[in-house]
This record gives structure tokens, C-alpha cells and sequence, in this order.
């Protein structure tokens, strides 16, 4: 992509919009950024933006600075459908997300993860076991890190900018079978840089040409309907994570998950799956007792770990584990390397973290859970006596879906933030529910109530865009206010 001299619009100057303008700004193109928030509000961005030549339009957006663009590059908080977006489609102007810029300057190959649920955990856990087993490897994407910012050690570790982008035909040519044992691994070198990248369905609504060479969906349940409007339309932004590959990639998807399981139909990758229920035609599912990988249909299951040795607590995280186990057999790690790294894997930070057992009350942070069913899954991993903080800012969900499960595992309920009302009324006649308005009274008033055996959970089924400014913020304050307890 030649972007020198060429005149770029980033809209939304978010960690990844920073980064791109800053990214463009260095190739050579003229960039502009706007976002409709205030010069004050942006304080702190703007300077690093003005020093490198990049010119800021802050308080809106003008008409005019959309027209005058060879690109336009989309951040992706905002929404695809804004006035000033849809106006320059019609005149033609070609409209990508970050994730797509990046993609045209990444080197070596990518594992792209989507799923409405777990992307976080997997991709942590996949970043672990890439660098465990030696392979140069990089993770980012939706996970914190943009992908623009993973560019030049990408660079850097294939060997510098002289060396060309895509790797050689014949060490991208599919699966080795070995004759003995069915190991699975790719042709190509162990030098091969990796890239982890969690992709969210804001950053495939904008990709063109990005194509992955291991693709995984976890599951698509509703979520973000508040921005795509539907579930089909929601459904359809995951499905993009294929749209570029080809026979010689590998598409992984559960085959427990119906909307999913579809997928399988809209892919000329080689397609893989991974089930905790029964066995796949080939993937991961659990035999028995044991995470087992099958490579190909009519091969003999090869034994990967028990399943008692999976360290993260909750049936969802065996899903996450099978999708892991996939993918790095199918990019050639060994088993014995998998096991050893997936027993050592610690939960990641605000997805059902064990923060404090307070006198003798368990408290559990899962302030990612920002949908009904990734708060579903958390309900799930505790028999009963759950104290459950729910609310923040609402994506147009359905929180009747939650009754069957806290009718038998919840106590009470409190209700914090925006959507609070909105889950009273779903919820009403289901379980005592406290009317906590702010985390604080939430964590206090849960604390007091709760007895020794009894756990606090905080999966709110919402974003945290009300009271926080996201849910990792949410997540620590909830930790603070647990320690403070202690």
C-alpha cells in the first residue's frame, strides 16, 4: 500500500487511531485526525500528534475534511454508519479500519481470534504457548496492543525491511502427515514470526484484504446489537475473519455453537473444529478424561493433557483450552509444549479472577463479562450462592436470558449503573435484587449480606461506559474496593 504524499483522514483518536495517524504520518502521507470530542477532552493526545506534522480537528467533523482524502482509516469505536462515513462512500472514497492498514505491513503470519465471548483468554493463552515454544511471536489487537504498534518488531525479528513481505510459496503449502503418528505441522521455517491478534467485530466491520492464516470463532451470541443493530448483522462481522483466506489456511470454529458452526459453509479454508461434548472429524475435543487433537478425519486421537490439569476455573475455559490446543498443533508446536503451557497459564486480569476471600466470602472479578452470555458462563463455573453485581451501560440485551441460571444459583442481585432499571424489570420476581446505583454501595452491601461459602461475582452483562472508562477500569476499582474490605 503506497501511502506517501497521500492525503489521510483517521477518524476517531482512540489508542488505535493514535497509533495509525502516527503510523501514516511516518510513511509519508499528509494525515489529518478528527474526532468529535474536545481539544480539552484530548489534551493529552494532541501534542505527540501536532509534534509529528499531524494535523487535529477536534469538536466534531467536517463534511469538507472527508471529501478531501485518498484514504480515510476508521477507528473501531466509531460507528460505520455516521453520516460523514456513509457520504463518503457514495463519492468513493476507499474507508479501512487499523486493523486493515496494519495488515498490509505485518510480517510473518497471523492467528486471528474472534468469538463474542473468551477472545481475551485464548489469545493470552495462545500468545503463551507460541513464546513458550520458542516461536518469535507477538500479541495484540482488541487485546490492548494495536497492530500497527506490532509492525516494526515484526520487522525486526523476519530481518529487516529488505526482506520480503510474504513468505515463500512453498513454506505456506498446508499440512505435513507424518506417517507414523499424524503430527500436524505447517511447512516452514521455526523462525517464522507469529502474530496473536484478538480482532473484534468493530475491527472486521472495516477489513478488506486481511487474511489470517489460522482464523478461530469461539462462539457468536448476541452482543453489541446497540451498534450492529441485529444479530444477523453482528453474525456477518465475524464471518469477515474468513473472507480472505484460502485452501492453504485453516479456519477453527466450535462445533457446540450453531451460529458458528454456519461459518463452515462460507470458507475456502481448511476447516478444523473443537468441541468439550464429543468428538470432531478432526481438531480437539475431550476424550474421556483427556483434551485430545485428531489431524485429520480417520487418524488415531493424539493425547494432549487431562482436562484436570486445565488451571482456569469455568467450563467455558476448557472451550478456550480446545481452541488453543488446535491452533498451535496446527502451526506445529508440539503437544508436550502445549500441556506444559497451559498448565502453567494464569487467568487473565478481569475474566472470573479470584480476587480475595474476605472472612470466608470469595470475591470474583469478570468485569469483561460485558454481555448476558459471557455472564452466563461465569454463573456456570459456581454451583450456587452467588452474590451477582449486574449493570453499566446497555447494548440492547436481553437479561431474561439470565433467570433460569440465577433462580438457581444467585441469592441477590445488585444492580448498578444505566441499565439498572432496565434489569429490574427483566429480572423482577426472579431474585431479591438490590438497587446498588454505583459499584461501591454494590461491593459493601454484597459484603455485608454475603456468608462464609457464599461468593461475590462482578459480570455485569454490560459495557462500562457509564460510570468507567471501560472495564478494566471497572475491574480494578472493583478489586480496590475488595482489598479495602480485607
Amino acid at each position: 500500500m503506497e501511502l506517501k504524499n497521500k492525503r489521510v483522514l483517521v477518524v476517531g483518536l482512540g489508542k488505535s487511531g493514535k497509533a495509525a495517524a502516527l503510523f501514516l504520518q511516518e510513511r509519508g502521507a499528509r494525515v489529518t485526525v478528527s474526532d468529535s470530542r474536545s481539544a480539552e477532552a484530548l489534551a493529552s493526545e494532541i501534542p505527540d500528534l501536532l509534534d509529528a506534522g499531524v494535523m487535529v480537528e477536534t469538536g466534531g467533523h467536517g463534511l469538507m475534511t472527508f471529501r478531501k482524502q485518498d484514504l480515510i482509516v476508521v477507528s473501531p469505536g466509531v460507528p460505520y454508519d455516521m453520516p460523514e462515513l456513509q457520504q463518503a462512500r457514495t463519492l468513493g472514497l476507499p474507508i479501512i479500519g487499523e486493523l486493515e492498514l496494519a495488515s498490509h505491513y505485518l510480517r510473518g503470519k497471523v492467528v486471528a481470534i474472534t468469538g463474542s465471548n473468551g477472545k481475551t483468554t485464548t489469545t493470552s493463552l495462545l500468545g503463551k504457548i507460541f513464546a513458550d515454544a520458542g516461536r518469535p511471536t507477538l500479541v495484540g489487537g482488541n487485546i490492548g496492543t494495536p497492530v500497527i504498534d506490532l509492525i516494526a518488531e515484526s520487522i525486526r525479528l523476519s530481518g529487516g525491511e529488505k526482506q520480503e513481505q510474504e513468505q515463500p510459496q512453498e513454506q505456506n503449502a498446508g499440512i505435513l502427515r507424518s506417517a507414523q503418528n499424524d503430527n500436524v505441522d505447517i511447512n516452514g521455517d521455526a523462525a517464522t514470526v507469529w502474530s496473536i491478534l484478538e480482532v473484534s467485530s468493530f475491527q472486521l466491520e472495516t477489513v478488506v484484504t486481511f487474511s489470517p492464516h489460522i482464523a478461530l470463532v469461539l462462539n457468536i451470541t448476541p452482543d453489541h446489537l446497540d451498534r450492529h443493530g441485529t444479530f444477523e448483522n453482528y453474525a456477518s462481522m465475524k464471518a469477515h475473519i474468513t473472507a480472505k483466506q484460502t485452501a492453504e489456511d485453516f479456519f477453527v470454529l466450535n462445533a457446540e455453537d450453531k451460529p458458528t458452526q454456519m461459518l463452515a459453509a462460507l470458507t475456502k479454508a481448511q476447516v478444523y473444529w473443537f468441541s468439550s461434548k464429543r468428538p470432531v472429524k478432526q481438531g480437539a475435543f475431550v476424550h474421556g478424561e483427556s483434551v485430545v487433537f485428531l489431524a485429520r478425519e480417520g487418524a488415531w486421537p493424539e493425547p494432549v493433557m487431562p482436562v484436570a490439569e486445565i488451571p482456569i476455573k469455568g467450563a467455558h475455559n476448557v472451550e478456550n483450552v480446545l481452541a488453543a490446543v488446535c491452533a498451535a498443533r496446527l502451526a506445529g508446536i508440539s503437544s508436550e509444549s502445549i500441556r506444559a503451557s497451559v498448565a502453567s497459564f494464569k487467568a487473565v486480569e478481569h475474566r472470573l479472577e479470584f480476587v480475595a476471600k474476605v472472612r470466608g466470602v470469595d470475591f470474583y472479578n469478570d468485569s469483561k463479562a460485558t454481555n448476558v452470555d459471557a455472564t452466563k458462563k461465569a454463573l456456570e463455573a459456581f454451583a450456587g450462592g452467588v452474590h451477582l453485581i449486574l449493570g453499566g451501560k446497555d447494548k440492547n440485551s436481553d437479561y431474561t436470558e439470565l433467570a433460569e441460571l440465577i433462580r438457581a444459583r444467585v441469592k441477590t442481585v445488585y444492580t448498578i449503573g444505566s441499565a439498572a432499571q432496565k434489569i429490574e424489570r427483566h429480572l423482577a420476581g426472579v431474585v431479591k435484587i438490590v438497587s446498588a446505583g454505583t459499584l461501591e454501595v454494590a461491593v459493601k452491601t454484597a459484603a455485608a449480606n454475603a456468608v462464609a461459602g457464599e461468593v461475590v461475582v462482578l459480570a455485569p452483562a454490560c459495557s462500562s461506559f457509564d460510570q468507567f472508562t471501560g472495564y478494566e477500569q471497572r475491574g480494578r476499582v472493583f478489586k480496590e474496593l475488595v482489598k479495602g474490605l480485607a
